[in-house]
């Protein structure tokens, strides 16, 4: 398999991807990756899921599997509880837009309290990124659910290549979902170009 060279912008509240973080490169970034064949487009994913729609459904929640109706701006509120940069709202409607998203909704509201999303190119390769949970709903079992559903989604499409990043705290969760780190020590590695300067640098992550 050719190696993959992932990158792992940060962004600034105000939404701008910056590199600075590149000049010194965070230690608690892992790169986890899922390799395995998809069962091709429209198959069945034949993943089991630890919590059923019906079950999540009695408790309350509702699952959606596109942003259509997503309250951004509580996304968002959601990305700064749990530590994570603020979006600028339209750029994060864009990304949401590009994206395969997975959400749960409490009480009808179009308030996520679980959410993941993956970005790729629908046949091979696939990323999967800002995967939350409101701090108020932790310990439930919600990152599980949105995670399995959206691994599920991604191998009904037939992609066989799904990685993601994980801070060593949170590698146990993904290795319940069958991440692993990668066997052969592919690393990740992302590009940035100085403003003041025309050459470019690539750190490994």
């Amino acid at each position: 398999m050719p190696t993959q060279l992932l990158l792992r912008p940060r962004v600034t509240p105000a939404g701008i991807t910056t590199s600075s973080f590149l000049k010194n490169p965070p230690k608690a970034v892992a790169v986890a990756v899922r390799r395995r064949p998809g069962p091709g487009p429209g198959a069945c994913a034949c993943l089991s899921l630890t919590v059923s729609d019906a079950e999540l459904s009695s408790r309350g929640f509702s699952v959606r599997r596109t942003a259509e109706g997503i309250d951004v701006a509580a996304l968002n509120e959601v990305f700064a509880r749990v530590g994570f940069p603020r979006r600028q709202e339209e750029r994060l409607r864009r990304a949401l837009q590009h994206s395969r998203v997975v959400w749960l909704e409490a009480a009808g509201d179009r308030r996520p309290v679980a959410f993941a999303r993956a970005a790729g190119d629908g046949v091979f390769n696939a990323v999967v990124w800002d995967v939350v949970v409101e701090p108020s709903w932790q310990g439930l079992g919600l990152g599980r659910a949105v995670m399995e559903r959206l691994v599920q989604d991604l191998r009904r499409d037939g992609v066989a290549n799904i990685v993601l990043y994980a801070e060593p705290r949170v590698v146990g969760f993904y290795k319940l979902l069958d991440f692993a780190m990668d066997p052969d020590g592919i690393r990740g590695m992302a590009y940035y170009r100085s403003a003041n300067s025309s050459s470019a640098a690539v750190t490994s992550l």
